[in-house]
Protein backbone atom coordinates (compact mmCIF):
# COMPACT_ATOMS: atom_id res chain seq x y z
CA UNK A 1 0.00 0.00 0.00
CA UNK A 2 0.98 3.35 -0.95
CA UNK A 3 -0.88 6.51 0.18
CA UNK A 4 -0.90 10.59 -0.28
CA UNK A 5 -2.48 13.10 1.88
CA UNK A 6 -3.44 15.00 -0.89
CA UNK A 7 -4.84 18.05 0.91
CA UNK A 8 -4.27 18.49 5.10
CA UNK A 9 -3.26 21.72 7.09
CA UNK A 10 -0.87 20.65 9.28
CA UNK A 11 0.69 23.85 9.77
CA UNK A 12 -2.39 24.45 12.41
CA UNK A 13 -0.83 25.29 16.01
CA UNK A 14 -2.71 21.98 16.67
CA UNK A 15 0.48 20.42 15.56
CA UNK A 16 3.32 22.30 17.05
CA UNK A 17 4.31 20.29 19.85
CA UNK A 18 4.19 16.96 18.27
CA UNK A 19 4.63 17.27 14.50
CA UNK A 20 7.65 14.96 13.96
CA UNK A 21 5.86 12.30 15.73
CA UNK A 22 2.93 13.06 13.59
CA UNK A 23 4.92 12.84 10.29
CA UNK A 24 6.71 9.83 11.75
CA UNK A 25 3.13 8.16 12.30
CA UNK A 26 2.07 9.16 8.83
CA UNK A 27 5.14 7.18 7.47
CA UNK A 28 4.60 4.50 9.47
CA UNK A 29 1.35 3.57 7.16
CA UNK A 30 2.68 3.92 4.44
CA UNK A 31 1.87 7.73 3.23
CA UNK A 32 4.66 9.07 1.51
CA UNK A 33 3.36 12.42 0.17
CA UNK A 34 1.48 15.12 1.84
CA UNK A 35 0.20 18.18 0.48
CA UNK A 36 -0.13 21.49 2.73
CA UNK A 37 -2.93 23.84 1.63
CA UNK A 38 -2.64 27.41 2.21
CA UNK A 39 -5.73 29.53 3.16
CA UNK A 40 -4.11 33.20 3.66
CA UNK A 41 -0.57 34.59 3.23
CA UNK A 42 0.54 33.59 6.93
CA UNK A 43 -0.53 29.73 6.45
CA UNK A 44 1.18 29.29 2.88
CA UNK A 45 4.34 30.79 4.42
CA UNK A 46 3.74 28.49 7.16
CA UNK A 47 3.84 25.72 5.29
CA UNK A 48 6.88 26.21 3.02
CA UNK A 49 8.70 26.31 5.83
CA UNK A 50 7.64 22.86 7.15
CA UNK A 51 7.86 21.29 3.06
CA UNK A 52 11.84 23.03 3.34
CA UNK A 53 12.13 21.00 6.29
CA UNK A 54 10.60 17.68 5.50
CA UNK A 55 11.09 15.52 2.23
CA UNK A 56 7.86 14.47 0.57
CA UNK A 57 5.16 17.59 1.33
CA UNK A 58 4.27 19.58 -0.99
CA UNK A 59 2.70 22.95 -0.68
CA UNK A 60 -0.14 25.49 -2.40
CA UNK A 61 -0.58 29.10 -1.72
CA UNK A 62 -3.98 30.94 -2.25
CA UNK A 63 -7.08 32.52 -0.35
CA UNK A 64 -9.76 30.79 0.89
CA UNK A 65 -13.40 32.11 0.64
CA UNK A 66 -13.59 32.82 4.40
CA UNK A 67 -10.84 35.47 4.09
CA UNK A 68 -12.19 36.86 0.46
CA UNK A 69 -13.08 40.63 1.83
CA UNK A 70 -8.90 40.77 2.60
CA UNK A 71 -8.42 39.72 -0.56
CA UNK A 72 -6.46 42.59 -1.87
CA UNK A 73 -3.97 42.67 -4.85
CA UNK A 74 -0.97 43.25 -2.68
CA UNK A 75 -2.26 39.63 -1.09
CA UNK A 76 -2.30 38.35 -4.12
CA UNK A 77 0.92 39.61 -5.54
CA UNK A 78 2.76 38.54 -2.46
CA UNK A 79 1.26 34.83 -2.85
CA UNK A 80 1.96 34.50 -6.69
CA UNK A 81 5.87 35.79 -5.85
CA UNK A 82 5.42 32.75 -3.38
CA UNK A 83 4.70 30.60 -6.09
CA UNK A 84 7.09 31.42 -8.44
CA UNK A 85 9.73 31.12 -5.83
CA UNK A 86 9.30 28.25 -4.16
CA UNK A 87 10.02 24.63 -5.64
CA UNK A 88 7.32 23.16 -3.00
CA UNK A 89 4.62 24.74 -4.28
CA UNK A 90 2.47 22.89 -6.63
CA UNK A 91 -0.82 24.25 -6.64
CA UNK A 92 -3.27 26.98 -6.39
CA UNK A 93 -6.16 27.28 -3.51
CA UNK A 94 -7.64 26.62 -1.67
CA UNK A 95 -9.60 28.62 -3.27
CA UNK A 96 -13.96 28.39 -4.30
CA UNK A 97 -16.93 29.86 -3.02
CA UNK A 98 -18.48 29.11 1.06
CA UNK A 99 -21.69 30.56 1.09
CA UNK A 100 -23.04 28.70 4.18
CA UNK A 101 -21.32 30.82 6.93
CA UNK A 102 -20.94 33.85 4.77
CA UNK A 103 -17.51 35.04 6.40
CA UNK A 104 -17.05 37.07 3.48
CA UNK A 105 -19.74 38.63 1.51
CA UNK A 106 -21.15 36.72 -1.79
CA UNK A 107 -19.07 39.96 -4.01
CA UNK A 108 -16.18 39.65 -2.02
CA UNK A 109 -15.85 36.25 -2.62
CA UNK A 110 -16.73 35.81 -6.23
CA UNK A 111 -14.22 38.45 -6.97
CA UNK A 112 -11.46 37.12 -5.46
CA UNK A 113 -12.20 33.38 -6.59
CA UNK A 114 -12.03 34.93 -10.30
CA UNK A 115 -8.88 36.31 -9.44
CA UNK A 116 -7.14 33.78 -8.59
CA UNK A 117 -8.45 31.60 -11.51
CA UNK A 118 -6.67 34.22 -13.45
CA UNK A 119 -3.49 33.93 -11.43
CA UNK A 120 -3.42 30.09 -11.27
CA UNK A 121 -3.92 29.72 -15.19
CA UNK A 122 -0.98 31.94 -15.77
CA UNK A 123 1.10 30.03 -13.74
CA UNK A 124 0.05 27.02 -15.16
CA UNK A 125 -0.85 25.39 -11.88
CA UNK A 126 -3.54 23.05 -10.52
CA UNK A 127 -6.47 24.32 -8.27
CA UNK A 128 -7.53 23.00 -5.53
CA UNK A 129 -11.54 24.34 -4.98
CA UNK A 130 -13.37 24.99 -1.74
CA UNK A 131 -17.53 24.65 -2.42
CA UNK A 132 -20.15 25.41 0.22
CA UNK A 133 -23.53 25.86 -0.72
CA UNK A 134 -23.27 28.29 -3.48
CA UNK A 135 -26.01 27.52 -5.32
CA UNK A 136 -24.43 26.88 -8.39
CA UNK A 137 -22.83 29.97 -8.74
CA UNK A 138 -19.17 27.65 -7.95
CA UNK A 139 -20.14 25.86 -11.30
CA UNK A 140 -21.05 28.84 -12.98
CA UNK A 141 -18.14 30.82 -12.38
CA UNK A 142 -15.48 27.65 -13.47
CA UNK A 143 -17.68 26.88 -17.06
CA UNK A 144 -17.78 30.30 -18.13
CA UNK A 145 -14.05 31.40 -16.90
CA UNK A 146 -11.99 28.52 -19.04
CA UNK A 147 -9.49 27.69 -19.98
CA UNK A 148 -10.36 23.75 -20.84
CA UNK A 149 -7.14 22.90 -19.70
CA UNK A 150 -7.07 24.24 -16.32
CA UNK A 151 -6.58 20.95 -14.15
CA UNK A 152 -8.53 21.33 -10.41
CA UNK A 153 -9.52 19.26 -7.83
CA UNK A 154 -12.73 19.55 -5.79
CA UNK A 155 -11.55 19.57 -2.41
CA UNK A 156 -13.86 17.74 0.31
CA UNK A 157 -16.65 16.55 -2.16
CA UNK A 158 -20.12 16.53 -0.27
CA UNK A 159 -22.47 17.43 -3.31
CA UNK A 160 -24.84 16.01 -5.62
CA UNK A 161 -24.49 12.86 -7.76
CA UNK A 162 -25.27 15.37 -10.67
CA UNK A 163 -23.15 18.31 -9.11
CA UNK A 164 -20.40 15.42 -8.95
CA UNK A 165 -20.68 14.36 -12.58
CA UNK A 166 -20.72 18.08 -13.99
CA UNK A 167 -16.83 18.43 -12.21
CA UNK A 168 -15.95 15.42 -13.46
CA UNK A 169 -17.45 16.85 -17.26
CA UNK A 170 -15.06 19.56 -16.92
CA UNK A 171 -12.04 17.94 -16.08
CA UNK A 172 -11.92 17.90 -12.58
CA UNK A 173 -10.54 15.31 -9.85
CA UNK A 174 -13.02 14.63 -6.79
CA UNK A 175 -11.20 14.89 -3.47
CA UNK A 176 -12.40 12.28 -1.02
CA UNK A 177 -11.79 12.99 2.76
CA UNK A 178 -12.99 11.21 6.16
CA UNK A 179 -16.67 11.89 5.73
CA UNK A 180 -17.02 8.95 3.79
CA UNK A 181 -15.93 6.72 6.83
CA UNK A 182 -18.60 8.61 9.07
CA UNK A 183 -22.27 6.38 9.36
CA UNK A 184 -24.59 8.93 9.12
CA UNK A 185 -23.23 11.48 7.53
CA UNK A 186 -21.16 9.35 4.91
CA UNK A 187 -24.42 8.14 3.56
CA UNK A 188 -24.95 9.47 0.81
CA UNK A 189 -21.57 10.04 -0.53
CA UNK A 190 -21.06 6.19 0.32
CA UNK A 191 -24.07 5.70 -2.33
CA UNK A 192 -21.91 7.71 -4.96
CA UNK A 193 -18.45 7.79 -4.34
CA UNK A 194 -18.46 4.37 -6.61
CA UNK A 195 -19.54 6.09 -9.66
CA UNK A 196 -16.00 8.72 -9.44
CA UNK A 197 -13.74 6.83 -12.37
CA UNK A 198 -10.96 5.78 -10.59
CA UNK A 199 -8.43 7.82 -12.33
CA UNK A 200 -10.32 10.46 -10.64
CA UNK A 201 -10.46 9.95 -7.30
CA UNK A 202 -7.62 11.90 -4.43
CA UNK A 203 -7.98 10.72 -0.76
CA UNK A 204 -7.24 13.53 1.69
CA UNK A 205 -8.00 13.77 5.37
CA UNK A 206 -8.69 17.74 5.88
CA UNK A 207 -6.88 17.82 8.85
CA UNK A 208 -6.68 18.31 11.12
CA UNK A 209 -10.87 18.66 10.83
CA UNK A 210 -12.41 15.57 9.17
CA UNK A 211 -11.49 12.75 11.67
CA UNK A 212 -12.69 9.38 9.96
CA UNK A 213 -14.00 6.13 11.99
CA UNK A 214 -12.69 4.41 13.43
CA UNK A 215 -10.39 6.93 14.77
CA UNK A 216 -12.59 9.74 15.60
CA UNK A 217 -14.15 7.95 18.27
CA UNK A 218 -10.60 8.15 19.66
CA UNK A 219 -9.07 11.12 18.64
CA UNK A 220 -10.63 14.34 18.23
CA UNK A 221 -7.87 15.93 15.96
CA UNK A 222 -7.39 14.54 12.48
CA UNK A 223 -3.73 13.14 11.17
CA UNK A 224 -2.65 12.37 7.87
CA UNK A 225 -1.73 8.88 8.80
CA UNK A 226 -5.64 8.42 8.95
CA UNK A 227 -5.94 9.25 5.40
CA UNK A 228 -5.37 4.72 5.25
CA UNK A 229 -9.14 4.98 6.57
CA UNK A 230 -10.48 6.67 3.75
CA UNK A 231 -9.11 4.51 1.68
CA UNK A 232 -10.53 1.36 3.05
CA UNK A 233 -13.54 3.05 2.94
CA UNK A 234 -13.53 3.69 -0.59
CA UNK A 235 -12.29 0.18 -1.31
CA UNK A 236 -14.83 -1.56 0.83
CA UNK A 237 -17.85 0.56 -0.88
CA UNK A 238 -16.25 0.30 -4.22
CA UNK A 239 -15.17 -3.69 -3.57
CA UNK A 240 -11.57 -3.25 -5.22
CA UNK A 241 -8.24 -4.29 -3.48
CA UNK A 242 -7.28 -1.80 -1.40
CA UNK A 243 -3.60 -2.08 -1.79
CA UNK A 244 -4.32 -1.34 -6.29
CA UNK A 245 -6.54 1.03 -5.52
CA UNK A 246 -3.80 2.77 -3.49
CA UNK A 247 -1.63 3.06 -5.90
CA UNK A 248 -4.04 4.03 -8.64
CA UNK A 249 -4.77 6.91 -6.23
CA UNK A 250 -1.30 7.91 -5.86
CA UNK A 251 -0.29 8.06 -9.12
CA UNK A 252 -3.32 10.26 -9.48
CA UNK A 253 -2.01 12.57 -7.21
CA UNK A 254 1.14 12.33 -8.42
CA UNK A 255 0.22 13.12 -12.11
CA UNK A 256 -2.39 15.93 -10.40
CA UNK A 257 0.25 18.01 -8.85
CA UNK A 258 3.18 17.66 -11.85
CA UNK A 259 5.15 15.22 -9.63
CA UNK A 260 7.61 12.63 -10.47
CA UNK A 261 7.20 9.52 -9.08
CA UNK A 262 11.07 9.05 -8.09
CA UNK A 263 11.10 11.69 -5.96
CA UNK A 264 7.91 10.04 -4.16
CA UNK A 265 8.88 6.65 -3.90
CA UNK A 266 12.06 5.16 -2.97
Amino acid sequence: MILFDSHCHIDDKAYENDISEMLERAWQEKVRGIMIVGVDVQTSLKAIQIAADNEHIITSVGIHPHDASHCSPETLDTLQKLAEEHDSVKAWGETGLDFNRMFSPQKDQEKCFEDQLGIAGHLDLPMIFHERDSRGRFYEILKSSGPETRKGVVHCFSGTREEMFKYLDLGYNIGITGILTIKKRGEYLRSIAPLIPEDRILIETDAPYLTPAPQKNKFRRNEPAFVKSVLLKLAEIKNSDPDELSYTIFNNTLQFYQLSQTDFVG
